[in-house]
């Protein structure tokens, strides 16, 4: 029988007056003068509060909240002299666990998000003011995936690549973006320097404009043609590991299985302690090692 899942707010949200709730730290000045906490500020007053606060009792003070999540929002609200604010109450005080679970918004997620907002009839401009930045801003990232195959941006949509990072994908063949998206996402290097190298690495006929693209300030021909060959080289070398990486682990698998079925077996455990104590403390940490195990429901 399954356990049930442990919520960890109430079920339900509460209208909670923003003098019952105690921040946990105080917003310096500086973070004030930040383009983040500007956006946020218009956000909150053109659209009102999205995310609700995340509060939780305090002990012996009934009615009032400790603030664990959203001390931004709590300073603007507080700013602009709103009375009552949306919350959600949590069920227990750990405040990491709410800032662990936030999940910042990639380049084509944003991306899409103003797509759809276009298409639901919202103007540039509107979303500009929202955002606090110009129109110009608005349609770079409505117009940053295109020239940019499905493939790579299935690939990099949970990554954290730039606009800057997409310029320099429009540089190439479809195929080889999907290699240069490869790279990026196993070094997990997503920069423009990065990228603008792994253009000047790459093939003449897997340009798009063979002359334009392979512009690097301090980098003659011969550079350019030792790091392609140098980049077919590594390209190489990463497939095969990527291959090889495959079998190991499912070799390892095997091997993990088959130690786990032999320290399932009494007179085996009784025989290595006593003999080879030291052995056996070796294969116990092996099986109970969770490295090669796929996530669990539970998780």
């Amino acid at each position: 029988m399954k356990s049930k899942v442990q919520l960890a707010c109430e079920s339900a949200v509460r209208e909670i007056r923003l003098t019952d709730i105690l921040p946990m730290r105080k917003i310096a000045k500086i973070a004030k003068a930040t383009v983040k906490y500007r956006q946020i500020a218009v956000s909150i007053r053109q659209v009102g509060l999205i995310e609700p606060l995340v509060v939780h009792p305090q002990k012996g003070e009934a009615g009032k909240f400790m603030l664990l999540d959203g001390n931004v929002r709590y300073e603007v609200l507080t700013e602009l002299e709103i009375e009552k604010v949306k919350c959600l109450v949590a069920l227990d005080d750990e405040a990491f666990t709410y800032n662990h679970k936030v999940s910042r918004v990639s380049a084509i997620q944003e991306h899409f998000m103003i797509m759809k907002a276009v298409k639901s009839g919202v103007s540039e401009a509107r979303i500009a003011e929202v955002l606090d930045i110009d129109v110009a801003s608005i349609r770079k990232k409505r117009d940053m995936l295109a020239g940019i195959c499905s493939e790579v941006i299935e690939l990099l949509k949970e990554k954290r690549p730039t606009a800057a990072t997409f310029a320099q994908l429009r540089k190439v063949q479809p195929m080889r973006q999907i290699e240069m998206a490869e790279l990026m996402s196993a070094t997990n290097n997503f920069s423009d320097s990065y990228s603008k190298c792994l253009v000047a690495a790459t093939a003449n006929e897997q340009l798009i404009d063979k002359e334009a693209s392979r512009e690097i300030n301090g980098l003659s021909s011969i550079d350019m043609a030792r790091m392609e060959r140098e980049m077919d080289s590594l390209s190489k070398d990463f497939r095969k590991i990527d291959e090889d990486h495959g079998k190991n682990v499912l070799n390892l698998v095997i091997a993990v299985g088959y130690l786990k079925s032999l320290l399932d077996n009494a007179p085996i455990v009784r025989y290595l302690a006593s003999s080879y104590p030291e052995i056996l403390t070796e294969l116990q940490k092996v099986v109970a090692s969770r490295l090669l195990e796929g996530p669990t429901e539970a998780e």
